[in-house]
C-alpha cells in the first residue's frame, strides 16, 4: 500500500488485517471472511452486505494478470509501440485544450504538464479506452488470488468505503483489470487519499471529468513525493571508459560526479551540479542513456515496470519539447525463453532474480550486473547471448 488514506482506527485495521490475510480456498468463505475484516474496521454490516452482494470471481482478471508480455519488450521497441504520432499530436493538442488545468496542477500541486499528459495518453489515450473490468469483481478476485494478496485485499476495503460515501458502485463500476478507475487509472485507496473534484460540482469523477483526472493524478504524484520544480529525466550521453557498474539505480552520485567521469547532456543543460543523479543505460553501453533525479523514483509508485516507467519519463520530456532519443547501437537482448534461462542459471550462482519469469525487472538487472562484475564484463546490466553462454 501507499499511505493511510482513512481515520486511523480504519487504517490501522486495514494494514493489521492485510499483512495477515488469507488467500485462496473457496470463494464464498473468502468473501465471507473479508466481509467480517471489512465489519472490525468499522464499516456497516448492512453496508458492507449490500457491497458483496452483487461480486463474483472473474477469471478474465486472472488471465490478464498473467498475460503481460508487453512488459518483457527491449525499452526501444516498447517506447516506439507506445509513442506513436497519434499520442504525440494529441498529447500536445490536450496540453492546449486543457493549459488552464495543467497549469493549475503545477502550481497548486507541483508537478509538470509533460508529466500528467504522459501518464494520460498511456493508462487511457487520454480517457478513449478506460477498461470495461468490473472494478469490484476484479479486486476481489485479485484479493483471493495468492500472487499479490497484499496489495488488493487492502484496496476492496478502500472501494467500500468510497462505496458508502456513494462514490462507487460495485455493480457498475468498471475500469481496468486490477481495479484502477478513471482517466489517469487510480486504485481505490489513491482516489480516497488524493482525489480532487477539480471542476467544482461537488464530487470527484475521475472517469467524466479531465479537471478531476488531471489533478487528482498531481495530487496523488505530490502525495507520493513529487518534488515541485525538480527534473525527472534527461538524455545523455557516456564515454567509452566510464566504470559501467556504475550505472543503474543502485549507484547514487552527484551531477557533478557524474560530468567529472565524463557524462555530458545530449540537449541542453543538465541540473545544478550538487543535484543527486543516477544514470540508467536500459538496453547496456551502446544503446540510449538517460540521467534520472529523484522524482523519476516516485514514478515507480504509480507503475513498477521498469520499462514503463523510464518510457513514460522520456515522453513526458518530449511533450515538454526534448528531441527523440538517440537509439544507439544495442547489443541484441535475450527473448523470453533465454530470458528464463538466464534467470535459472543466475539462480544456480546465487544471485536472486525475483522469480523465472521471463521479465527483465529490476532484480534481473541487478544480478546481471553483478555476475558481468565476478566474470570480468563491461556490468552495464544488459544480458546478451554471450552472457548467458559464458554463463
Amino acid at each position: 500500500m501507499r499511505a493511510p488514506f482513512l481515520a486511523a482506527a480504519l487504517t490501522i485495521a486495514i494494514t493489521q488485517a492485510a499483512a495477515s490475510a488469507p488467500c485462496g480456498g473457496d470463494f464464498g468463505a473468502f468473501v465471507d471472511d473479508l466481509a467480517a475484516e471489512a465489519v472490525a474496521a468499522g464499516q456497516p454490516p448492512a453496508t458492507v452486505a449490500s457491497f458483496f452482494q452483487p461480486v463474483r470471481p472473474d477469471p478474465a482478471v486472472l488471465r490478464a494478470d498473467r498475460a503481460q508480455g508487453i512488459f518483457r519488450t527491449e525499452f526501444t521497441d516498447f517506447a516506439r509501440r507506445l509513442i506513436s504520432q497519434h499520442r504525440l499530436q494529441h498529447g500536445r493538442r490536450n496540453g492546449e485544450v486543457h493549459r488552464e488545468t495543467l497549469e493549475r496542477a503545477r502550481r497548486d500541486y507541483g508537478v509538470p504538464p509533460g508529466i500528467l499528459l504522459a501518464f494520460w495518453a498511456f493508462e487511457t489515450d487520454f480517457g478513449a479506452f478506460q477498461g470495461d473490468y468490473n472494478t469490484a469483481n476484479a479486486l476481489v478476485t485479485l484479493a483471493h488470488d495468492c500472487r499479490r494478496p497484499e496489495l488488493f485485499r487492502p484496496q476492496v476495503l478502500a472501494a467500500i468505503e468510497l462505496y458508502a460515501r456513494g462514490q462507487f458502485d460495485p455493480a457498475r463500476t468498471s475500469g481496468a483489470w486490477a481495479g484502477e478507475i478513471g482517466q489517469v487509472q487510480m486504485l481505490p485507496a489513491d482516489i480516497l487519499e488524493s482525489g480532487v473534484d477539480g471542476d467544482g460540482d461537488g464530487r470527484v469523477d475521475l472517469k467524466g471529468s479531465v479537471p478531476d483526472a488531471l489533478l487528482s493524478g498531481a495530487n496523488l504524484l505530490r502525495n507520493l513525493g513529487w518534488r515541485a520544480g525538480a527534473p525527472w529525466l534527461h538524455e545523455v550521453t557516456l564515454p567509452d571508459t566510464l566504470d559501467w557498474s556504475l550505472t543503474g539505480l543502485r549507484s547514487e552520485l552527484t551531477v557533478a560526479d557524474w560530468v567529472a567521469l565524463g557524462v555530458e547532456p545530449r540537449h541542453g543543460s543538465l541540473p545544478a551540479g550538487e543535484t543527486r543523479a543516477w544514470v540508467l543505460v536500459p538496453q547496456g553501453r551502446h544503446g540510449p542513456a538517460f540521467m534520472v533525479f529523484p522524482n523519476f523514483h516516485v514514478l515507480f509508485e504509480w507503475n513498477q515496470s521498469f520499462v514503463y516507467v523510464v518510457t513514460t519519463a522520456y515522453f513526458a520530456t518530449r511533450l515538454e519539447g526534448a528531441p527523440v532519443f538517440d537509439p544507439g547501437n544495442p547489443d541484441p537482448g535475450l527473448n523470453p525463453d533465454e530470458m528464463r534461462e538466464l534467470q535459472r542459471r543466475l539462480e544456480a550462482r546465487g544471485h536472486g532474480v525475483g522469480g523465472v519469469d521471463g521479465i527483465l525487472g529490476a532484480r534481473t538487472r541487478a544480478s546481471v550486473q553483478a555476475v558481468q562484475q565476478e566474470l570480468g564484463l563491461p556490468a552495464d546490466a544488459w544480458p546478451t547471448r554471450a552472457l548467458l553462454n559464458r554463463l
